[in-house]
């Protein structure tokens, strides 16, 4: 199967340490509540926080299972943290995601990189390429804009107010 990948970067601020954030993407118990999941519907939060240790996350929507899992490949706590990212439900793809945290004199700053791989049909023209890559970067980019905003929520007022499920 023939890919290309573009490169989504997103930036956000928080009103808490980078510890804490760090915490929020590596604490099972605070990852099952903004993490490709919300608490209501998350079934399985587990990670093995060193560096070939796996993380997974089991989201029941819609009366399915959405299993997102991954591979931790840098771990430089509370600064940075770099892993995989698959969804083995929907094809073997594999993508790389990195997590910069640093403190700024109030708060801290995030930066968020994930390289998305995006699937080729065989018929394709680089016309389909690139629209397929900006609809997986647009898309990506949505997804985690509102996991975001519930990490902001988590981090500054310890909940998240879910839409009404």
């Amino acid at each position: 199967m023939s890919t290309s990948t573009t490169t989504l970067t997103m930036h956000r601020t928080f009103n808490c340490t980078a510890e804490n954030v760090f915490e929020a993407w590596t604490t099972p118990e605070l990852m099952k509540k903004w993490f490709f999941t919300m608490e209501p519907t998350n079934k399985v939060a587990t990670n093995d926080l060193r560096v070939g240790g796996s993380w997974e996350i089991v989201d029941h929507r819609g009366g399915k299972d959405y299993r997102a899992i991954g591979e931790y490949l840098i771990i430089d706590r509370p600064n940075k943290l770099v892993f995989t990212f698959k969804m083995p439900q929907f094809n073997d793809l594999q993508d790389e995601i990195s997590v910069e945290i640093k403190d700024l004199e109030k708060g801290c700053e995030m930066t968020f990189v994930q390289g998305i791989v995006v699937p080729h049909e065989p018929e394709w023209t680089e016309e389909d390429i690139e629209k397929a890559m900006k609809e997986f970067h647009d898309q990506t980019e949505q997804g985690w804009g509102y996991m975001f905003e519930g990490l902001k929520q988590l981090m500054e007022t310890g909940k998240i107010t879910y839409p009404a499920l």
